[in-house]
């Protein structure tokens, strides 16, 4: 009903309950009533407990504010809920407080109310008199003395009370820690539940900057909350009406709410007194109500029912505020608003990623938290506008660190100033750092590869906690890899959060994958230019949505030149930002831009980023000698003729070029006694110089998949001597060696895999592939009915290294030791020394890249036990190593206990 009445009139709201209060002499008896007579300590001064002790002194002051004028009348509830109510001993009363205020102001308004101006009763919820956002302990930061699990606990119990109590508006009232204000949001939508109770909020500004005790600016708070069903927004306490006016001037220009506004009687004196009085107050009210600021006008600190009498004449017959439209932008914000609608671009600064930067991780590990939040800084510094934080390593405890590193942040202005965007493959350690932010975050991400429930319920997670959301391509069948693929995922996404959760479009982010391309695979040769494709179809279909991506993996297959990995990420931003691409985790301080590319070199890269011919990968791995790049594959020292046989078959191999292999192969079958001698001789020597290239970053992924596809021509032109071979009883068996390969349950990648794949099967191995999410049972089936000689398991996710372990044992439980080897982005060898080697049998190998599984597998194949043993022996030493390292880190509090004690 207040929603009907709104439009028809400016509200007065009442005044100030504690002022009030004072004027009736109250001492401890009262306070305390029958009922409290043997509670320790003093409650003089909990106004709150009186709804319980003096109802008849809480119910006479609603009427006094009924009959001065007012239209809602707040519940004697400003600081009941058990966090305060902890300081007197009465948790256990908080519902029945709660309840009985708003009883008995719903029957005083009841009294009050006619056809032509019924009253309302709105359910006072304060701030707390602890904070969620800010470290009461100067020198710990990351300390919280109040969580926001905690908060939401106490709000929920609290509002709970007033909603049965009858109150008909939600008051979230003073807020100063916008993380606080969350949690109130949050428990009123849960207790509300649907029903017909508007949510108010009010701010209040500590300071003449126009920020809230937390640091934050007004725009900063309205994003915060911009994704929240509130009714109304507005401003009370800290300053008189004079002081307020600016900033509600402000507001009333941004916010797409009505506006309320309930000033002190001015400031406090010396004394800690009001000096404005009912007759210096009504003009500066009336400046609010005839400029049509507002929507809903009182009072709070100092102010009395005389005051709301001299306010409510000044509305009759005035024109309310009307609410400007709501933003249809993305608004976000750390301390500070971030626009979108401001922005052509929003970069998200990446280095603040355990799983990215090598340095971040081991600054993490190491502790070193002060040099991690320069990582952060430095990317502030260097344009970043959103920052990337991924706490996601096997060997990190991801929810303590993401908690911790988010709190730091909190406590540096100059980082804290800039939105933060929460990364994990763990929803549990997204929700963790979800409830540390008070700026509106974007989550990042989630997807449908679990299907539309798990899809629903994280995004009603989210919508929950104010924040925006990444959207992977992703769904039940795997990753999107086509244009076609890409926007049906999309498509559906953007329907269930639009129309199913209630998602805000704007609030919506799609990434649709950014893949590799110029791997060597004509299949990835596309990857770029369908991604842009999907970016304008997205922009174009799906209203408001944005799309973004992780530019770094365009390029993967160029790791080492960072001219040439840069100069590509800036034609492909280039492109897709004209269609629609608005965000992009990037490196800020990316030194190349689209203008900086010499033309010979920007029609190449060109090429292949739009896939206009099959050969412009090839003619790419060319540049790559002229950019910086120390490739060795690009620098021939000698001529062909002057190299002997088996150095010809390696050079044939490392540049991937066949053209002299029958010939030189030829030549070998008449040097060497068996043909399988040539391939496990020079052929694999040649592997393990590529090995070698790769993993220093002086050859590429092309270039590794062609010398794999040179190596299988090898091994095709030997194929019929080893079989030769094996009939005339050589010793040589000849036969295929079989390798298993996975996407563990859980994970939806598999381009790493797909080139393990290929690579494999170019080395002579027949590949059994089962895709990607598989579980461990249907491993341990295959792998028993295919006689498999090895298992390979990938996976690029965080939750897929404990998928790892459990596929382990289970392969274990089934009785079987064959090998298995490991890999993904995620995985280490230290995770496979100390999760998954001890609860496995046979060798398990972690591989750092796919380069090295032909070389791996042949030493597996030709001594798996001894192969094991020194693996073993590795492994138990990087356990030492690792236990010793965790005893030299000392907790925090073990730190300072054991401090120098200079002064004592």
């Amino acid at each position: 009903m207040i929603q009907q009445e709104i439009t028809k009139r400016i509200l007065i709201l009442d005044g100030a309950m504690g002022s009030v209060i004072q004027e009736y002499g109250l001492d401890e008896k009262d306070f305390r009533g029958d009922r409290f007579q043997d509670l320790p300590g003093l409650i003089k001064g909990n106004n709150d407990i009186l709804n319980l002790t003096r109802p008849d002194v809480i119910g006479d002051i609603y009427e006094r504010y009924l009959k001065a004028g007012a239209d809602i009348i707040s519940t004697n509830t400003f600081n009941a809920q058990r966090i305060s109510q902890s300081d007197y001993g009465l948790c256990d009363f908080v519902r029945e407080i709660n309840e009985t205020s708003a009883r008995l102001a719903k029957k005083a308004a009841e009294k009050y109310s006619t056809p032509g101006k019924p009253r309302f009763v709105a359910g006072s919820v304060g701030p707390m008199n602890k904070t969620c956002s800010m470290s009461p302990d100067v020198s710990n930061p990351a300390y919280r003395e109040l969580t926001y699990d905690q908060a939401l606990e106490a709000y929920m119990e609290q509002i709970g009370g007033l909603v049965d109590g009858g109150a008909d508006v939600i008051l979230i009232e003073t807020v100063f820690d916008t993380l606080n204000a969350k949690a109130a949001i949050d428990a009123a939508v849960r207790v509300i539940d649907g029903r017909d109770i508007p949510i108010m909020v009010s701010v209040t500004i500590s300071d003449a900057a126009g920020r809230t005790l937390s640091g934050q600016t007004l725009d900063a708070f309205l994003a915060s909350v911009s994704s929240y069903p509130i009714f109304s927004i507005g401003l009370n306490c800290s300053f008189g009406a004079r002081q307020m006016k600016p900033y509600l001037k402000e507001l009333s220009r941004r916010a797409p709410y009505y506006i309320s506004c309930h000033p002190n009687a001015g400031l406090p004196n010396s004394l800690g007194l009001y000096d404005e009085t009912p007759e210096t107050m009504a003009p500066q009210i009336a400046e609010f109500i005839d400029e049509k600021l507002v929507n809903i006008v009182g009072g709070c600190c100092g102010t009395t029912p005389a005051f709301i009498e001299k306010y409510a004449p000044l509305v009759v017959g005035k024109e309310p505020h009307q609410p400007v439209e709501k933003p249809t932008s993305l608004w976000l914000s750390g301390l500070e608003l971030l626009n979108t609608g401001e922005a052509t671009f929003v970069n998200v600064g990446e280095r603040c990623n355990v799983a990215g930067s090598r340095k971040f991780l081991r600054l993490i590990k190491e502790k070193s938290y002060e040099e991690a939040l320069q990582i952060a800084r430095k990317q502030v510094e260097d344009g970043a506008m959103v920052i990337d934080v991924n706490m996601d390593d096997g060997l990190l405890d991801a929810k303590a660190e993401m908690v911790h590193f988010l709190n730091l942040i909190a406590s540096e202005p100059d980082i804290a100033r800039v939105p933060v965007m929460i990364d994990s493959s763990k929803w549990d350690v997204i929700m963790a750092g979800l409830k540390c932010v008070q700026g509106k975050s974007i989550v990042n991400s989630i997807s449908l590869k679990e299907g539309e429930e798990v899809f629903l319920s994280h995004a009603c997670d989210v919508k929950s906690m104010g924040a925006a959301v990444v959207v992977m391509c992703f769904d039940e069948q795997g990753q999107a890899t086509s244009y076609e693929r890409r926007i049906e995922i999309a498509e559906r996404a953007y329907r269930l959060l639009v129309d199913k959760v209630g998602f805000l479009p704007q609030d919506i982010i799609f990434d649709p994958n950014v893949l590799a391309i110029a791997t060597g695979m004509e299949e990835h040769n596309a990857y770029a230019l369908d991604f842009i494709r999907a970016t304008e179809w997205i922009h174009q279909n799906l209203p408001g949505a944005h799309v973004s991506g992780g530019v770094s993996n365009l390029s993967f297959s160029f790791r080492g030149n960072n001219y040439l990995r840069e100069s590509m990420h800036a034609v492909f931003l280039y492109h897709a930002i004209q269609v629609g691409m608005d965000f992009g985790i990037v490196n800020p301080s990316a030194k190349v831009t689209y203008d900086d590319i010499p033309q010979d070199h920007l029609t190449l890269i060109e090429d292949v980023v739009l896939n206009r011919h099959p050969e412009s990968a090839e003619q790419l791995m060319e540049l790559t000698g002229e950019t910086g790049n120390t490739s060795e594959t690009s620098q021939t020292s000698s001529t062909s003729a002057s190299l002997n046989l088996e150095e010809r078959l390696q050079e044939a191999l490392i540049k991937g070029n066949g053209e002299h292999l029958d010939d030189d192969l030829k030549e070998a079958l008449a040097k060497y006694p068996r043909a399988v001698d040539i391939i496990e001789g020079p052929l694999m020597a040649g592997m393990n110089e590529v090995g070698r290239r790769f993993g220093e970053g002086k050859m590429f992924l092309p270039q590794v998949v062609k010398t794999a596809r040179t190596m299988k021509r090898a091994v095709e032109i030997l194929q019929p001597f080893i079989d030769s071979g094996k009939t005339e009883g050589t010793g040589t068996t000849g036969n295929q060696r079989k390798v298993l390969l996975a996407t563990v349950k859980g994970d939806v990648h598999d381009i790493g895999k797909n080139i393990v794949g290929v690579i494999m099967a170019c080395n002579g191995y027949e590949v059994i592939d089962l895709g990607v999410m598989v579980p461990a049972d249907q491993i341990v089936a295959r792998a028993k009915e295919e006689h498999v000689d090895m298992i390979g398991l990938s996976g690029l996710i965080t939750p897929s290294l404990e998928e790892m372990v459990n596929v382990a044992s289970e392969l274990k439980k089934a009785g079987l030791d064959i090998p298995i080897m490991i890999g993904g982005a995620t995985t280490s060898e230290l995770h496979v020394a100390l999760k998954i080697a001890p609860v496995y049998g046979g060798p398990v190998v972690w591989l750092k890249d796919a380069s090295q599984n032909p070389l791996v597998a042949q030493r597996l194949m030709a001594d798996a036990e001894g192969y094991n043993e020194e693996l073993n022996r590795t492994y138990a030493h990087l356990r030492e190593q690792y236990i010793q390292e965790q005893q030299q880190l000392l907790s925090l509090d073990e730190a300072r206990r054991r401090k120098t004690k200079l002064f004592e």
